[in-house]
């Protein structure tokens, strides 16, 4: 299994910071958002089996002549009481990483959803008491609040989107119907799921640097794919100052004073900061579109970052 774990190793040390850095820089992903998600999320599945595998790979190589056969021995040797002749202590080092990494993954992956359902449900009971609903705009309510916010208050069945009477006065209707079609872009397409995966990602591995760049990457790209969803209802001009009047007057406390424990996906998905000007920017000054066959091949990377871990872990016991 040398191989193996030294090519899985190399590969989830490639993943956990030149690529991401890489992909963190470039200016294409504004061009094709949805591609660049795509990416992102090849990048952290296969640097996570990279990584365990390696790990496995390596400590269990006393055990079997493939990762396969090494777990299933595992056990039986653990219970005996007794280690392969020539295990040494890094080996068993691997081996407990891997499981504690795996468990901490998963733990942290149903931790940080589960915190964010009961966040979601508490928010939703405030919305429900603190805003009234708009007859003339089904699916909307409207928070007695100066300052200008508009949010996507995902639901098990149904979302809600919540509109302040500040951002109602600010915007014009051309402007209204844009952050309306960018609010409605996020609850259809369950962007909040894939915040939280990622949020979940950073929370396990918060000493990694590249998990807060790829959240911060995600939650840009999110931004995008709603606003070219809200592009074809209204003009890349009213959407545009629809953004820059938002953040210019923005201000959380309208979300915050809801529920200050409350998930952090309402302000994550804010027109404010650098996310605002990227998205401007992206607007003013448009560039050409990724080619189909350059997102065809980003997509074709990103199946094969899948693949090639699954077939080095696969594949020795396969054709054994």
């Amino acid at each position: 299994m040398t191989v193996t774990w030294v090519a899985l190793a190399v590969l989830a040390v490639a993943l956990a910071w030149p690529v991401p850095i890489l992909l963190a820089r470039a200016s294409w992903p504004s061009r094709a958002p949805a591609t660049a998600l795509v990416v992102w999320q090849a990048i952290a599945l296969a640097g996570g089996l990279s990584m365990l595998g390696a790990l496995f790979s390596y400590g269990l190589e006393p055990f079997g002549p493939d990762l396969a056969s090494g777990l299933a021995a595992f056990p039986g040797w653990v219970l005996s009481g007794r280690l392969p002749t020539g295990t040494t202590f890094l080996q068993m080092f691997a081996v407990s990483g891997g499981i504690l990494l795996g468990l901490h993954l998963v733990l942290t992956l149903g931790l940080t959803f589960g915190r964010a359902e009961r966040s979601r449900r508490r928010h939703a009971q405030l919305v429900q008491l603190l805003s009234a609903p708009m007859p003339e705009r089904p699916g909307l309510r409207l928070l007695d609040h100066e300052a200008p916010v508009a949010y996507c208050l995902p639901g098990t069945t149904r979302s809600v989107t919540v509109l302040s009477a500040g951002l109602v006065d600010l915007l014009d209707d051309q402007q209204l119907q844009a952050v309306i079609a960018h609010e409605f872009a996020h609850a259809t397409q369950r962007h909040h799921l894939l915040l939280v995966a990622f949020r979940a990602w950073r929370g396990s591995l918060p000493w990694f640097p590249i998990a807060t760049r790829a959240l911060d990457a995600v939650t840009v790209l999110v931004e995008m794919l709603a606003d070219d969803r809200a592009r074809q209802q209204v003009p890349d001009e009213a959407l545009a100052a629809s953004i820059a009047l938002v953040a210019s007057a923005s201000d959380v406390t309208a979300v915050s004073s809801l529920d200050s424990g409350a998930d952090a996906a309402a302000r994550a998905l804010a027109a404010d900061g650098d996310s605002a000007e990227r998205r401007l920017t992206r607007l003013i000054t448009p560039g050409a579109p990724l080619g189909a066959g350059a997102r065809a091949l980003a997509l074709v990377c990103s199946v094969a970052l899948l693949a090639v871990p699954t077939v080095l872990i696969v594949a020795p016991a396969v054709l054994a």
